[in-house]
């Protein structure tokens, strides 16, 4: 018998649905996402150090995902007991709590859905992936990072903040962008355009590429 063979989500396609029970209850991945960003990230088990580390970096956070519309949600191949035993042994011990939900995926059938579950890396506990989806629910950026090595807070907030300016302003973002710097805007399309642009008052670097402030 042939084993099925599952795609990863990629950038551009709808987020895969799933129901799961949580840390805060049972939750149908779509129905949290509508409306919101959200981001959905694995860590390889409980009690661990480095992912309690990143646990811990993204609750401390809340204030800034929440004034962006931004949910979070995370998801190790452990059991419900051991998430909420793990839970309050942080609390306890640092004073921090993980609000967001965290999904029990001892199945390790989400974990699959999403490409969590590398077998190069480990068989049975999932990688650090990040995946941003907007409120209509699509795949918008995804990261991997091993086993071994913590993600980086500034990053991820830094591609929220990213992509929500690109939406609302419909320019791009060149490297190391951070808010307030100037966006890269589409280059021109038509020979009419161009000399619009060259009448303009964007900073030209050349024809097709240009940036303003916003």
């Amino acid at each position: 018998m042939e084993e099925k063979v599952i795609l990863m989500p990629r950038i551009g396609d709808m987020a895969p649905d799933f129901e799961a029970g949580t840390t805060t209850g049972k939750l149908k991945f779509s129905e949290y996402n509508k409306g919101s960003w959200v981001v959905f990230f694995s860590h390889p088990a409980d009690f661990t150090p480095v992912c309690t580390t990143e646990m811990s970096g993204f609750a401390l956070e809340k204030e800034f995902f929440a004034n962006h519309n931004t949910k979070l949600m995370g998801l190790s191949i452990d059991s419900i007991h051991s998430h909420i035993a793990w839970v309050n042994a942080v609390q306890e011990k640092t004073g921090v709590l993980f609000e967001f939900p965290i999904v029990a995926d001892i199945t390790m059938e989400v974990s699959k859905l999403y490409g969590m579950l590398q077998p190069g890396e480990s068989e049975t506990a999932a990688v650090r992936a990040v995946f941003i989806m907007d409120p209509e629910g699509k795949v918008r950026l995804i990261m991997y990072y091993p086993l071994n090595v913590g993600r980086n807070m500034a990053e991820i907030k830094r591609t929220v903040l990213a992509l929500q300016t690109s939406d609302e302003h419909k320019c791009a973002m060149p490297l190391d962008w951070q808010p307030g710097d100037k966006v890269i805007v589409p280059a021109p399309k038509t020979i009419e355009a161009l000399a619009e642009r060259k009448k303009s008052d964007l900073e030209m670097v050349d024809w097709y590429l240009a940036k303003k402030s916003i």
